[in-house]
């Protein structure tokens, strides 16, 4: 992967610059020895590193304006980053950026459950967000399985999702209003706390933008009360198409589970070893989960299992208590966890129309024999958000490179059968070289004018998004 030529006047005011950030920072806000900066030299997409020119970690808004403002005026490039868990290398620095952290933005500052909102710092965790209102009743409802530990300022980069995305939508459907800090150092409100902002909807362009136009430092979430029960079932079947064809079936039914996930035997084997989750002997599951009161919940369970036992289950596992709710979960929300104690893996997420599963699924199968590679599945099968983990060993020479080829073939894929690129880890490095298999030049342009208008000196998180063959020329302009 090409990364471009890091500047040697920033670097050769190196001194200077950090001279200036702790000026303007209190106390250890400024990390810049080269041995500590290396814990900021990659994210979640570990097969590439670069440790940046320094690190701050602000805790006010004013303070990343303080940042942003000095970088800059000195020609500096910033890569925002929230908790480092992006799959797709979107907060990887360059030798001569600064990496602005938001870990320490993360107060809740006000929450207003009449209106269903609540206003968080960013770098608060998603999880940390349903902690604050979980006592009265109500939840954040997206959940990536990163929530432990993902910041909001990375979901809102990322238009993140997770498993309850099928009924109640990923970030951009939850979020009602940010501030956010430009370039060079305007603080900027878009939205608030209601519902429909008057104007031009530039939340919507923020929302995914990957921190190419601003750094978001709080936002305004809606908040939902808890439903009033939930209840998963796990269906076993002797192979990955039947399963997909089972979900086409279900959401063609006019059924909407609050989640539909699939497993894959390398990834139900991984995940018994890892957790002991009591998981069938099969080929694939689904993992569906319905809620609202116990006869809507009957009702959607009687239909599901009309539609499963067309398709012939292995099991069909209905949960009868909270700990057997909890047990069929288990192996789903261990599922990365458990796949990295016994390979390296790049996560794919490709997201393609729901009746296209069953040949996407046998195509995957195909490419990874193809290529010598075992690929494990473990996705949001609902809305076809997918996630191919292509198992590769990053110490044998020449693996990384398999990995890469088969990952671009199977995005391509999605992309042939009507889907996207990217359904919540966002572009980054990862996908960066294969937007020309999505957009037209003439698109891609239309795409990069958005960058020039909200950062025209194109500073903020270089290298990104936009292949360098196409976006060289706009930081030197």
């Amino acid at each position: 992967m090409q990364m471009p030529e890091p500047d040697p006047a920033v670097l050769d005011r190196r001194p200077h610059i950090v001279a200036r950030l702790q000026a303007a920072l209190p106390g250890e806000a400024v990390i810049h020895d080269p041995h500590e900066t290396r814990a900021y030299e990659c994210d979640a997409l570990t097969a590439y590193r670069c440790p940046p020119l320094a690190v701050t970690l602000p805790r006010s808004t004013e303070e990343v304006a303080a940042v942003l403002r000095i970088c800059h005026e000195e020609g500096v490039p910033v890569v925002p980053r929230g908790a480092g868990t992006s799959l797709a290398g979107g907060a990887m620095p360059t030798a001569d950026c600064v990496v602005l952290g938001v870990a320490r933005l993360r107060d809740v500052l006000a929450v207003d459950l009449p209106n269903r909102c609540v206003h968080v710092q960013a770098g608060i965790t998603n999880q940390a967000v349903t902690a604050a209102v979980e006592g009265e009743g109500f939840f954040y409802a997206p959940d990536p399985s990163s929530q432990l530990a993902c910041a909001i300022a990375g979901n809102i980069a990322m238009n993140s999702g997770g498993a309850h995305c099928l009924k109640y939508g990923v970030t951009t459907n939850n979020l009602l209003g940010v501030t956010m800090v430009m370039m060079d150092g305007t603080v900027v409100t878009l939205g608030g706390p209601y519902h429909d902002a008057p104007g031009y909807d530039l939340l919507g362009v923020v929302c995914g933008s990957e921190g190419q136009l601003g750094v978001v430092t709080e936002a305004w979430l809606r908040v939902l009360p808890r439903p009033e029960g939930a209840r998963p079932v796990l269906i076993g079947f002797d192979s990955s198409e039947v399963a997909g064809a089972c979900v086409a079936d279900i959401i063609r039914a006019g059924i909407l589970p609050v989640a539909i996930e699939f497993m894959d035997r390398p990834c139900i084997r991984a995940t018994e070893a890892f957790a002991g989750a009591g998981y069938p002997d099969c080929e694939a599951l689904l993992i569906v989960e319905v809620e609202g009161a116990a006869e809507e919940i009957d009702a959607q369970l009687g239909l599901i299992r009309q539609i499963a036992m067309r398709h012939d289950p292995v099991e069909f596992r209905e949960s009868r208590s909270e700990a057997e709710a909890a047990r069929i979960w288990l192996g789903r929300k261990s599922a990365f966890g458990a796949m990295g104690q016994i390979n390296d893996y790049i996560c794919l997420d490709g997201t393609i129309p729901v009746s296209s599963l069953p040949q996407v699924l046998r195509r995957i199968a195909e490419m990874g024999r193809a290529h010598g590679l075992e690929v494990a599945n473990v996705f949001h099968a609902g809305d076809g958000n997918m996630h191919p983990l292509i198992l590769f060993d990053a110490n044998k020479p020449g693996d990384l490179e398999r990995c890469e080829a088969l990952g671009a073939e199977i995005l391509t894929l999605c992309v042939e059968v009507g889907g996207c690129l990217t359904g919540e880890h966002g572009v980054g490095v990862e996908k960066r070289d294969l937007m020309g298999v999505q957009f037209a030049p003439e698109d891609m342009e239309a795409q990069m004018r958005v960058k020039d208008v909200f950062d025209p000196r194109w500073l903020l998180n270089p290298a990104k998004v936009f292949p360098l063959s196409v976006s060289a020329g706009r930081r030197a302009a």
